[in-house]
Parts: C-alpha cells; structure tokens; sequence
C-alpha cells in the first residue's frame, strides 16, 4: 500500500519509510530516520537522530523520539541510536533519548506500551511486552526487562535493573534493582518487595508450582532472618529449582547496584 504523507508534515528526502506508513499532520520526519511498515506517526510527533522504529508501530501525538541527549558527557559529533521494536505504542508527550556515546543505543523492544509523558533517557535498554504507565521517568541506562510493569509516576536512578515479570507499584523511587517475578511498593519512605507477582504470573501462565517455589524463595531471602548470601544458599538447598528460582538467585548475585 502507498506511504501517506500529510501536506503539513515535514519528513526529510533521505528518511527511510517503510510500506503503509503514514505521518500525520505537522510531525516532523528527519533524513535519518528508518520507518517500518505500517506504522502511524500522528499529529506533530518529531523523529529525528538516528532512530529505527520497526513495523505496526503507533507513536502518537507530540512524543519526541531521537533528540539529543541530556547527558552533560555528550561530545558534538558523537553518533548514537534509539532502536523501538515491533507493535509498541509510544503515547502522547512521551521521549526517547539517543545515547551518549558513539555506538551507543536507546532501546525499546517489540510490543511496548509506553505511556504519556514517560521518559527513557540515554542508554536505558527495555525488553518485549515492557509497560511503562504514564510519567515514568528513567535515568541513564536502566535496564527493564521482558513483560516487567512499572507503575505510574514511578522513577528510577541510572543503572538500575527492573527483572522479568516484576511489577513495581506507582509513584515508586527505584535505587536498586527490581528482582524478576517480584511486586514492589514503596513502604514507609522505602522500597519493598512485596511477595512474588501473582497475579501477573498467573495471567501469564505460569504454573502453580513455580509460584509456590517463588514463594518459598522470597520467604528465604526475606522473612528467614539470614543474610543474604544464607538465604541464597538456602533456597538453592531448599526449593525446587525450577528455572525461575535459578534465575532469580543469579539476579541477585550479579546485582551491582543491590537489589531491593
């Protein structure tokens, strides 16, 4: 089918757009920028850097994708990226940073729903199926992975790591990083893990005995008395080792930030 391209738009000669893309009123396209098929950039959304939005995509009006970094380290000159995946929905005001460094990219995978006002700021990495609810706010390489939701207004420090399947509550202040499969909340001023994510497991999939064995994990690490290291061993000793719970005992070992 044929690209359509609104009279007031503005899109660069040099742009890449793919079959059936359209651009709507007053957005602004620049020349390297790749487009796949099929997807809709509305009303006075801007594009620009060196961005590649994959195919089905929805961006939606005034979200700014590819603009220059906030990071006082960025030399002029330097050639950075954002990569969105397949099928992800970019809301309304929503921005997406390059990265600082030469090489380095923005990333939002395939089947994202990144609501209004949300902020990925240089580096941050998000998996598939991330949902991002409105004004959540991301420094720096954080890294969100796969089907992990963050609710809204919540904000997180550079270099923190959200784990598979975790939810974290709204308005909450992440400073260290979010164990997979987990629900955290901010508690009296602090970030708590709550229990595994049941409800999301279980919409998922997930079989019961695996969340009963995250359950016995987080009772371990959590509720148990021992240190960290103990608790660990514990539920390697313990719990059955479905791949979740070898997954999240290695999450915690290779936290360089701490985990909650």
């Amino acid at each position: 089918m044929a690209i359509n391209i609104h009279p007031t738009a503005i899109v660069d000669k040099n742009a890449q757009l793919g079959e059936d893309v359209e651009i709507g009123p007053y957005a602004t396209v620049e020349g390297d920028v790749k487009i796949g098929a099929g997807t809709k950039v509305q009303q006075g959304a801007i594009l620009r850097g060196h961005t590649t939005i994959g195919e089905k995509c929805q961006i939606f009006p005034y979200a700014c994708i590819g603009m220059k970094t906030q990071d006082l380290k960025y030399e002029e000159g330097s050639v950075s990226y954002v990569e969105i995946g397949d099928r992800t929905v970019i809301r309304e005001f929503a921005t997406v940073h390059l990265g600082t460094k030469d090489g380095e990219k923005t990333i939002i995978g395939s089947d994202c729903l990144f609501m209004a006002y949300c902020h990925a700021a240089h580096g941050c990495v998000l998996g598939n199926h991330v949902i991002c609810s409105n004004s959540v706010q991301l420094a720096g390489d954080v890294h969100i992975q796969d089907y992990a939701i963050i609710g809204g207004c919540a904000a997180s420090h550079q270099f923190c790591t959200v784990g598979r399947h975790a939810m974290v509550g709204g308005m909450s202040k992440i400073r260290q990083d979010v164990p997979p499969f987990m629900l955290c909340d901010m508690q009296e001023g602090s970030m708590r893990v709550i229990g595994p994510n049941v409800v999301g497991l279980t919409r998922r999939g997930f079989k019961r005995e695996i969340m009963q064995a995250l359950k016995e994990a987080f009772r371990f690490i959590y509720h148990s008395g021992l240190n960290r290291s103990q608790a660990l061993e514990r539920v390697e000793n313990d719990v059955e080792q479905f791949d979740e719970v070898k997954e999240l005992v290695a999450f915690y070992r290779n936290s360089t930030r701490g985990v909650c």
